[in-house]
């Protein structure tokens, strides 16, 4: 019998529909490969006690008043916004994050996450922890899955769309959408060496113009982590059973 289906958010312009759309039935996993999610996935590993991913500068600082202890984290356009204590890199949430909440704002990335707030459950997505994030959709059969690919300001991202594509090459069981079928082709394509999309994305090439070579090759590293990065009730992102 042929499990729910699977289909695939490919572009921001999409995302600003989903708070209206019904997903009660719905597994969201959220991709924001350069760089939110890996970030997320990386603090988690390396012992962060939640993230708190808010849409706006003035959110995060409204939320730091109300949690003084948390650390600000995240970007605009692509650097670290002046007051906060953390960019948007994975490499710098491996050290000091035990044991920390995190309130982080991105160009992309968060706001997919509160976009698909009220669906079924949310997982944060990364080639970092992709095997995790199947073994737990291959365990919900009866749930429709939406991965959302969060893009680069307006536009598609292609390592967003590359990891839903492999995170569907996980799923055998599921049925694919056409935009589902887009990112797995895309992923066959590039199967063999992950780190060349990534360098070749508008984000990677970014990266890569200020010298941040070895952040592009940390995200590209496939599940180094087996932990699953999800959404809890009070908002907030952290480590699911």
């Amino acid at each position: 019998m042929t499990s729910a289906a699977i289909n695939v958010v490919l572009s921001p312009p999409e995302i600003d529909h989903l708070p209206n759309r019904d997903l009660t039935n719905t597994i969201a996993v959220v991709f924001d490969v350069l760089r939110a999610t890996s970030t997320m996935v990386t603090a988690l590993a390396h012992g962060a006690a939640g993230i708190w991913p808010v849409r706006t500068i003035k959110e995060a600082f409204a939320l730091k008043e109300k949690h003084p202890a948390a650390l600000l984290g995240g970007e605009r356009l692509g650097d670290l916004i002046p007051g906060f204590d953390l960019g948007n890199s994975p490499l710098e949430y491996r050290e000091n994050v035990r044991g920390r909440e995190i309130i982080t704002t991105t160009t992309n990335g968060t706001i997919a996450l509160r976009a698909v707030e009220h669906a079924s459950s949310i997982l944060a997505g990364a080639l970092l922890n992709i095997d995790a994030v199947a073994r737990r959709l291959n365990s919900q059969s009866t749930h429709e899955i939406l991965l959302l690919c969060a893009g680069t300001f307006r536009e598609p991202a292609l390592e967003d769309i590359l990891a839903a594509g492999m995170l569907i090459s996980l799923l055998p069981n599921r049925e694919p959408t056409d935009s589902a079928q887009l990112a797995l082709a895309l992923y066959r394509q590039y199967q063999s060496n992950l780190q060349v999309p990534l360098y070749q994305s508008r984000n990677g090439r970014a990266l890569l113009a200020k010298n941040r070579r070895l952040e592009v090759e940390w995200c590209a590293r496939p599940s180094i982590y087996q932990l699953l990065a999800g959404m809890t009730p009070d908002g907030s992102i952290r480590v699911i059973p």
